[in-house]
């Protein structure tokens, strides 16, 4: 069985690690902040001092880190992925990234003919701590076969979109028309409101029809704010400025969607969860 390290134990690594322990592999794991390995440690991970050292002792790595900075940092830094990566390895990308940084990774990546996968993830935190979230992959589909057996340890589903790099664009397309939709849903539920109808039943006929995971989703966490953040309101609004980045025509929707979340951003939301934005006007 093949040994895995995850590097950053957030709400997503946290859960793609404590699957892989319930798996019976091995799993090697480091954290920037080490309170956040502390039960995974007791769980039988070994925690390690540096990324450099969990990719030593793994055959597959996956990342998982907040954004382009701090990916950047456990990638290329001293004691980083790339400065012990062998060509034997997969290395993997789990985080949301700007297309830019994401290129540039595939290119080091490249010069060093390392195996390397961008496989963002989509199913939020149920779908990480249950085993059942769906991979987005981007990369040499020949190599991915290799492990996708070991992928249904964290993953319900995997699609494959081509090659590297392909998978980040597709995650960056998602967030946007979810985000779109859940501030749609807010300011649709604020005019229900405004039009003095039952935000009860305005909420449930909407969660029928259209219905939907986002619109479902969304109403909700309208109802009772979620306890446990899922997604939250800086990450999504990070997501939206990667994806202007990348766009090439004009967006309004996107342009007027990043305002709102970075409203909220503003207003001190930015730990809660995304679906907060419903009840930011």
């Amino acid at each position: 069985m093949k040994s895995i390290a995850v590097i950053g134990t957030g709400i997503m690594g946290h859960g793609i690690a404590t699957n892989f322990l319930a798996k019976g592999y091995n799993v090697f794991v480091w954290n920037r902040s080490a309170v956040k390995v502390g039960d995974l440690v007791a769980k039988g991970a070994v925690n390690c001092a540096s990324p450099s050292e969990a990719t030593l002792n793994a055959d597959i790595i996956f990342e998982v880190t907040a954004n382009d900075e701090s990916s950047r940092e456990v990638w290329c830094g001293k004691k980083g992925i790339l400065a012990v990566a062998k060509s034997s390895q997969f290395l993997i990308t789990c985080a949301t990234l700007s297309l830019s940084w994401t290129e540039e990774l595939v290119t080091l990546c490249s010069q060093r003919k390392i195996v390397f996968f961008d496989m963002p993830m989509t199913g939020s935190r149920f779908g990480a701590e249950s085993g059942q979230l769906t991979l987005l992959v981007g990369g040499n589909e020949k190599k991915l076969e290799i492990i996708r057996t070991d992928l249904k340890a964290i993953a319900a589903d995997v699609l494959y979109f081509g090659k590297t790099g392909n998978g980040m664009k597709y995650k960056l397309i998602l967030n946007t028309l979810q985000a779109i939709h859940l501030a749609g849903f807010g300011e649709t539920m604020r005019m229900a409101e405004e039009l003095n109808l039952d935000v009860t039943k305005v909420g449930n006929a909407l969660a029928e029809k259209p219905g939907g995971v986002v619109t479902k989703m969304a109403w909700r966490d309208y109802q009772v704010e979620p306890v446990k953040v899922n997604f939250s309101v800086e990450l999504i609004t990070k997501d939206l400025k990667y994806m202007q980045q990348a766009n090439e025509r004009a967006s309004p929707l996107l342009d007027a969607a990043l305002k709102v979340y970075q409203g909220a951003v503003k207003k001190g939301y930015g730990k809660n969860d995304w679906t907060k934005i419903n009840k930011v006007e």
